[in-house]
């Protein structure tokens, strides 16, 4: 319903029609690959996956499969978690986003683990890229788990001093938090940027026998990470400065979240 759109609005049936167009399309090209790989002898494995130069077939569904997390990312997105603050910005949005994204992540990395064990236990066939690939996964939504959990403000902060504050000393608290975070980031990028660049350029492999591209792909998705966590930053300060004081007792305790608990257990 357009009317508890969060900010989609009238785009969000658009956007649900392309995401399940994408994943149907991602799903057909997949099980063609699996019935050629059953029938063919030239058929495509993991290795042409994430190399796929001259198989126009795996680009196509590499794009899709993009596609449809994507799209995916922007419909659930739309929709506001129980426990989770309305977003006040942009920033707020797009960190919405990449959390929805990080949450199907999450879901692949199982599946994948699943072929894995399946394969390996039932089959007597271990695969060579079900590790590599789960912690290529793991990595991302460690890295994407930080740009949320700035959004949502649920990054460890320690109130018992802060709590005692007047609300102008809270402000100056906050921007200080701020300065050294954005120092940090100065740093990160400053050392890194470099080192991040050359694996990037060579495209630097993890050395196994499936051998994908971690170091090059993970290294420069640090410093961008990193970048996306200080403008969140920034925005949340913005979002705050004009918010009463808080003050957060021993016994706070989420009602919803226990709620929730309360109900799973019932069934």
């Amino acid at each position: 319903m357009e009317s508890d759109s969060l900010w989609l609005g009238a785009l969000r049936k658009p956007v649900k029609l392309l995401m399940f167009g994408f994943i149907g399309l991602t799903t057909l090209i997949y099980m063609w690959l699996v019935f050629n790989r059953i029938l063919s002898a030239d058929a495509i494995g993991m290795h042409e996956m994430i190399r796929p130069e001259g198989r126009p077939l795996v680009t196509v569904m590499l794009l899709s499969f993009s596609a449809a997390v994507l799209f995916a990312g922007l419909y659930f997105s739309d929709f506001q978690g129980a426990i989770e603050p309305a977003p006040t910005g942009p920033m707020d949005i797009f960190s919405l986003v990449i959390a929805r994204i990080a949450m199907i992540m999450v879901a692949f990395i199982v599946l994948v683990m699943f072929y894995e064990v399946v394969s390996r236990y039932v089959f007597s066939r271990p695969t060579l890229w079900a590790n590599e690939l789960s912690l290529w996964i793991a990595a991302f939504v460690f890295l994407m788990a930080g740009q949320y959990a700035m959004q949502q403000r649920s990054h460890i902060r320690i109130y018992v001093i802060y709590d005692m504050m007047p609300r102008w000393l809270q402000k100056t608290s906050d921007v200080l938090s701020l300065a050294l975070l954005l120092f940090f980031t100065f740093a990160l990028v400053w050392g890194g940027y470099g080192d991040a660049e050359t694996r990037f350029l060579r495209m630097e492999t993890f050395g196994t026998a499936w051998d994908p591209p971690i170091p090059g792909i993970v290294k420069p998705a640090i410093l961008i990470l990193i970048v996306l966590v200080a403008i969140q930053a920034i925005s949340n300060l913005i979002a705050d400065w004009h918010k009463l004081p808080e003050h957060h007792g021993p016994d706070e305790i989420d009602e919803v979240e226990i709620e929730n608990i309360r109900k799973t257990l019932e069934k």
